[in-house]
């Protein structure tokens, strides 16, 4: 293709238009299916750590004359998808050919879906500023992944590229958005929505480091109150959040600029170089005549009864949003917290896994404490380790009586800590460590009295100091009376000690 007009520069100015343009963004999300195999033939589809080239064959090289054949379980999981997203599922669809030449795409075309995709007008609420934006999505649709091209650089520093085939033919859904996001800040929370969805409905790992979750961003500006969109800019080559939100706020400036300048925006498609924070020219975007499709005629219709559809609905989980509300209303967390044991679908069962555990009637008091332990202690050390919550040696029913064990006042917290360390490091019981280390918390009155005293003849000028209203001093004995007991102390009962010995 004859490559677009660069009058335009590459450095963008700092403003962003924001008071003169109104930005408009739409984004194309490709999120690969976790099948056991590719989308028209058998062969393996997890080809992350496998030699090049060795799981394919003729169907899927695209040599002339093979038959393929339709995936069952990906057409399930994209209705499953499309339904999350509330979204119509017409009777029939059907696969198509879309014709382009590219090296990873050895056949000259690619089996996708065009005007009879599997679904089609759904939405995604996100939320942006604590506001509620609804995010309409166009279709999901379903097709086959291409070959990758990996570049490489010679000893003598020539470049060339070598053809792994064994991406080439995984299932892919593409995500399509109506152009409704209105800033970089939308966009990015409509991925990080998308991506979670897609995690909890186990249809995808949707990593985008790992290139199973990929996305094109088309963007344009218009001046304020106009109602024809301008011309749009499709933008590749983003692989994180980080990047599709550098990458549209940098297009943002440069067409702002542009614009004001007088210069026309060109329908191109411009590649992120994440290095340099900039977006370059690489091609005038193709419309949907380029690519000359037509029905692929290897291929049957796909015929989706009704009483299928309703099945698949009946089995979607409970999704994030509903989720995080249900744990704000039953379990009384902040939403900060409950947004964080939602995150993903592992982390949720954990928490619902270690509420069950307290037993049926539980107060809300031990709920939030485990809310507390898993956003707090436990996230810290899985952290510091490397480790998913899956891996976690610590079960559900073991962080319950933990908290149980604080909740009783068998053990403080600065114990519990200790304890949960230990926990973490080789998976024993909590009640078995206090045990086996005398760490049980001392709630008798009497012997926390009688190390008060003792404390508070030993410092008679904290004593004067708290008398003068310096509330300081108290802390500092009520540390000397944790130093004293190695930390076994009841810390509210001494408290109280200490108000009442000082005060009489």
């Amino acid at each position: 293709m004859t490559p677009p007009p660069t009058a335009q520069t590459e450095t963008a100015p700092a403003p962003d238009g924001a008071d003169e343009f109104e930005t408009v963004i739409g984004l194309e999300v490709h999120s690969q299916l976790k099948t056991e195999s590719k989308m028209f033939c058998r062969c393996p589809a997890q080809y992350a750590d496998a030699a090049p080239n060795t799981h394919v064959c003729p169907v899927c090289q695209g040599m002339p004359g093979v038959l393929p054949v339709i995936n069952e379980t990906a057409v399930e999981w994209t209705i499953r998808a499309a339904l999350a997203l509330h979204m119509e599922i017409p009777e029939v669809s059907k696969f198509d050919r879309k014709n382009y030449h590219y090296p990873d795409l050895m056949k000259g075309y690619q089996i996708s879906q065009f005007d009879e995709p599997l679904s089609q007008n759904g939405h995604l609420d996100v939320a942006v500023d604590g506001e509620t934006r609804r995010i309409g999505v166009t279709r999901i649709h379903l097709e086959e992944d291409t070959a990758r091209l990996l570049h490489r650089e010679d000893a003598s520093g020539e470049s060339y590229s070598l053809l792994d085939l064994n991406r080439s033919g995984v299932p892919l859904m593409e995500c399509v958005s109506e152009p409704d996001m209105r800033s970089p800040e939308e966009a990015r929370a409509y991925l990080v929505a998308l991506r979670q969805i897609f995690r909890y409905l186990d249809v995808s790992t949707a990593d985008m480091e790992k290139g199973s979750f990929r996305c094109d961003a088309n963007i344009s500006l218009r001046p304020r109150g106009q109602a024809a969109f301008g011309t749009k800019v499709e933008i590749k080559n983003m692989n994180s959040f980080r990047a599709v939100y550098k990458a549209l706020q940098f297009e943002q400036r440069r067409q702002a600029a542009a614009l004001r300048n007088g210069e026309r925006i060109h329908q191109e498609t411009r590649g992120w170089v994440e290095d340099r924070e900039v977006t370059v020219s690489q091609r005038s975007k193709e419309e949907s005549d380029d690519y000359r499709y037509f029905p692929d005629p290897d291929l049957p219709p796909l015929r989706t009864g009704r009483d299928r559809v309703e099945a698949i609905r009946a089995a979607l989980p409970e999704l994030p949003a509903a989720r995080l509300a249900r744990f704000q209303a039953e379990h009384g967390l902040a939403e900060f917290e409950a947004g964080l044991l939602t995150e993903d679908r592992a982390t949720a069962d954990y928490y619902e896994a270690a509420v069950a555990a307290l037993g049926d009637g539980a107060p809300e008091s031990p709920r939030r404490g485990v809310a507390h332990w898993m956003v707090g202690e436990m996230a810290r050390l899985m952290h510091e380790a490397g480790q998913e919550i899956e891996a976690l040696r610590i079960r559900p029913a073991q962080l319950a009586q933990l908290v149980s064990l604080i909740e009783a006042g068998t053990i403080s917290n600065t114990q519990a800590k200790e304890v949960f360390e230990a926990m973490f490091a080789d998976g024993r019981d909590p009640r078995a460590i206090v045990e086996a280390s005398g760490q049980t918390q001392i709630s008798d009155d009497a012997a926390l009295r009688e190390v008060a005293r003792g404390v508070i003849d030993a410092q008679p000028r904290a004593v004067a100091d708290y008398r003068a209203g310096k509330q300081e001093a108290l802390k500092f004995l009520m540390g000397q009376v944790m130093r004293a007991t190695r930390g076994r102390a009841n810390p509210p009962l001494v408290t109280a000690i200490l108000r009442e010995l000082l005060e009489a």
